[in-house]
């Protein structure tokens, strides 16, 4: 009966004390979404301008996985957008200032109403959204 009990310590002592990975990296994440349809395909998008109410998001994120499987890191010039395939690249413009800066969509979003788009904080930050928290913003499809 000791034998046992201490096989069952060792045991729940081993399981306790491994890693549990909680996050992922998918180091080669999948270029479009099932949820997509094909209508949307980035062929016909390319060159296309749309614009977009524009928000951002931030340290309430950095680390965390995006729906892509890569982990969202504020300081790197990604996005999300609901239906652009992954890896797509954006040109996204304010036409007041001039400013613009090239994104990679990694993630689906943003899931506000009246919004479009979600940048990460880099990007908000070099475009000049950070201190309007939404603004509407010229965007083309590049790539």
């Amino acid at each position: 009966m000791k034998k046992l009990l201490i096989i069952i310590m060792i045991v729940f002592v081993y399981f306790a004390c491994s890693t549990n990975v909680k996050y992922k990296t998918k180091k080669n994440y999948p270029q479009s979404n099932s949820k997509v349809k094909n209508s949307n395909n980035l062929i016909e998008q390319k060159g296309k301008i749309y614009h977009y109410n524009t928000s951002y998001y931030g340290k309430e994120f950095h680390g965390r996985l995006t729906s892509s499987g890569e982990k969202y890191d504020m300081y790197d010039f990604t996005c999300a957008h609901k239906k652009f395939p992954f890896g797509t690249k954006l040109l996204v413009t304010d036409e007041e200032t001039g400013k613009s800066v090239t994104v990679r969509v990694n993630d689906r979003g943003p899931f506000k109403p009246n919004r479009q788009l979600d940048l990460s904080f880099a990007a908000a930050k070099k475009i000049g959204l950070i201190p309007y928290g939404v603004r509407k913003f010229r965007v083309q499809v590049i790539k």
